[in-house]
């Protein structure tokens, strides 16, 4: 395995509180820790922009991708609304991870919890070959639920294509 290296800086609010950190040796991604400095309580279908007092400098051909915890998920219903959320690599602001509370009872959150994971990721940039008609496959312009129990493709949905 290839360590890459990325600048990582404290934010004020997030001085005192640990670096993201693999919690163990075969995690693929780090956790993200909570900088609020007073707990944070997400009623139902609440939502809230948490800070984590980090910024990243990412080397080219890089994004790091903010994901949710799966025990966060499925012992209190907390989970982030754009799931992953991408963070580019010439961004250099605050990291926040955007919370949603899908459970029927509020959620607190404490200074330092850890709320969610940062995965890196290579990125390969899109070149576009604009062209009159695609290859033909044996699945063809078939989607959403095409290859399962229907096909309920996007003409078929009463959705033009334009």
């Amino acid at each position: 395995m290839n360590d890459v290296t990325v600048a990582i800086k404290r934010l004020p609010h997030g001085a005192d509180l640990p670096l993201p950190a693999y919690a163990t040796a075969g995690a693929a991604a780090l956790d993200l820790v909570a900088a609020i400095a007073a707990p944070v309580t997400l009623p139902p279908l609440g939502r809230a922009l948490i800070p984590t007092g980090i910024a990243i400098a990412l080397p080219a051909g890089y994004e790091a991708q903010v994901r949710p915890r799966s025990g966060l998920a499925l012992k209190q219903g907390l989970t982030i609304l754009n799931a992953p959320g991408t963070i580019d690599a010439d961004y250099r602001g605050e990291i926040g991870v955007i919370l949603v509370n899908l459970s029927d009872a509020p959620v607190t959150l404490q200074r330092g919890d850890r709320i969610a994971q940062l995965l890196l990721a290579r990125v390969a940039r899109l070149a576009w070959d604009e062209v009159t008609e695609l290859p033909a496959t044996d699945r063809g312009s078939g989607g959403f639920g095409s290859t399962g129990v229907g096909s309920a493709g996007i003409a078929s949905a009463g959705i033009a294509a334009r």
